[in-house]
């Protein structure tokens, strides 16, 4: 399956370089695609905003990456209304708000969430006692 293009390709690298990294199991919108290039081969981030390069289609980003020296695999920014977070094994708290952090691109296979995803969710993983 295809990764869904950014939701507005007008806010392709507006969008701020630091966010939050995973989680969530649950997305709302991927607003664009990310790489970041790391100086000198390095396994740390700068966060610097030139390291980071955004684009509206995953294929452009992976395109991107293949050919850029020193740079990271694409990963996804989406944008969360509601997600699960699992602060230990076993424990999951049902968030609203808004979050916008980094994902694997595969994770994005899920589909986005739908109105009863994560009340599933919960009751399926829910801890007996």
């Amino acid at each position: 399956m295809p990764y869904p293009a950014a939701i507005d390709p007008n806010k392709v690298g507006e969008y701020p370089a630091i966010v939050y990294t995973g989680g969530g199991y649950f997305f709302d919108e991927v607003l664009e695609y990310r790489v970041w290039c790391l100086p000198d081969n390095t396994v740390e981030y700068s966060y610097d905003i030139d390291a980071c390069h955004s684009f509206v289609t995953y294929q452009e980003a992976l395109a991107f990456a293949e050919n850029t020296e020193n740079s990271a695999q694409p990963l996804a920014l989406v944008r969360q209304f509601e997600w699960v977070d699992q602060p230990s094994r076993g424990i999951y708290i049902h968030n609203k708000g808004e979050r916008l952090t980094e994902w694997r691109p595969e994770w994005l296979d899920r589909g986005t969430r739908k109105p009863n995803d994560i009340a599933q969710f919960l009751q399926k993983n829910a801890v007996s006692k």
